[in-house]
């Protein structure tokens, strides 16, 4: 099983949503979050008056899946979030050693479909 975490552009969230239902990923969380990568902020006008926002909004996706799919999940994202400009986002990819659905007991694979 392998985690697959990705920080997209809150605009993109219902495009990757739809490519992952699209691939039959079941299990996905969604948060609000903010953060500040290489594109450092951006500066804003609010009656007449320049601010700098240093922390952008973003979304974190996050899904557990099993490790054949995992190549398909972040092409889909990537596929879904990228425009080509700085601020698309990071995909972060890591090993899962265990998974249990609470509900059932069950664990593994199983707990994840």
């Amino acid at each position: 099983m392998t985690k697959v975490e990705a920080i997209i552009r809150p605009d993109k969230m219902e495009d990757v949503k739809a490519g992952l239902d699209e691939l039959g990923v079941k299990g996905m969380t969604f948060i609000h979050v903010m953060g500040a990568g290489k594109q450092r902020g951006r500066t804003e006008y609010y009656r007449g008056q320049e601010y700098v926002v240093n922390l952008l909004d973003k979304i974190k996706v996050e899904t557990v899946v099993k490790d054949e799919v995992v190549e398909a999940v972040v092409e889909t994202i990537i596929k879904f979030a990228s425009t080509g400009e700085i601020g698309d986002g990071k995909i972060f990819v890591s090993p899962v050693s265990s998974a249990i659905r609470i509900r059932t007991g069950e664990q593994g694979d199983s707990a994840l479909g």
